[in-house]
């Protein structure tokens, strides 16, 4: 039995602690948004946010998030206002949208972080997180916007 929270909720899973993280999100607590993509953590389809940092669900074990706080697409913002979810929305960001919730959850991750990222900032935090559609120019105009909103919002 393993223990962590997930969205804000606390919950215990029933698994070994070996089973992917994705698998648990997927198949155990039944939240779909995150997806598999390639198995190894190398396309970022199964990001999530384990302590708020990014991380490749396909690839981490249950057991090491044990006491720890796992956000994922559904626990972003659970009415899909997000300022990245929104901008990404606004700028037709996804054309199959099939790895945009790790895009998502990795370009969430960037802003926590840093409020104004420049476009090599995005660029380099968001290497690693393939998309199959090749969305890459309309993906940082999201972010600098999602951050700007975010930056207006907080009066900065």
């Amino acid at each position: 039995m393993t223990s962590f929270h997930i969205n804000g909720r606390a919950v215990t899973v029933d698994a070994e602690e070996d089973t992917p993280l994705l698998w648990v999100i997927r198949d155990i607590i039944g939240l779909t948004g995150t997806k598999f993509g390639c198995g190894i953590g190398m396309c970022g389809a199964c990001t999530v946010h384990v302590g708020g940092r990014p991380t490749r669900s396909c690839i981490t074990p249950l057991a090491s998030v044990a006491g720890a706080k796992v956000t994922t697409i559904e626990g972003l913002d659970p009415e899909g206002r997000h300022p990245v979810q929104q901008a990404w929305a606004d700028l037709q960001v996804p054309q199959c949208g099939y790895c945009q919730s790790g895009q998502i959850m990795q370009a969430a991750a960037l802003l926590a972080k840093n409020a104004d990222p420049t476009k090599q900032e995005i660029v380099d935090h968001m290497d690693g997180n393939l998309c199959r559609c090749m969305t890459y120019d309309r993906m940082p105009k999201a972010i600098i916007r999602a951050a700007a909103d975010m930056l207006a919002k907080s009066g900065a």
